[in-house]
């Protein structure tokens, strides 16, 4: 089987795994982007503790889900956008303001939406969760 995005298919097995109501679940491949975005969710408290496995096909992540997200979905394409921008991707993404989180990717590194206007840096969304 192929993988074509796999911040997707993280995203969509997070996701179908808290509809059927699933204590945790085991992601692979385990990427540092993969990483990244799911330290990102543990600091918003949408997931648990993430524990990384090390097996002899590659790393894997063990999330532990606290039953706290609606939605997670991957951005396709991966829109640039400006720092005065974040508003209009807020309101197409996200059901109100200042409810859930975009996630981007910036020069500074990856972040919040919230966090990248602060700082005005803008970038790549890379997904959004509620």
């Amino acid at each position: 089987m192929v993988l074509n995005d796999p911040i997707a298919n993280m995203l969509s097995k997070i996701e179908n795994a808290e509809k059927i109501g699933m204590n945790e679940v085991m992601i692979y491949p385990g990427s540092k982007l993969i990483k990244n975005i799911l330290s990102l969710l543990q600091q918003e408290k949408y997931v648990g503790k993430i524990e990384e496995i090390v097996t002899e096909k590659g790393n894997a992540m063990k999330v532990d889900l606290n039953g706290n997200i609606n939605k997670c979905r991957a951005i396709k394409p991966r829109h640039a956008t400006k720092k005065d921008e974040y508003d209009k991707f807020e309101a197409r993404y996200l059901p109100a303001k200042d409810f859930g989180v975009i996630i981007v990717s910036t020069s500074k590194g990856i972040m919040t939406h919230i966090k990248a206007k602060e700082e005005k840096a803008g970038g790549k969304l890379i997904c959004y969760c509620y």
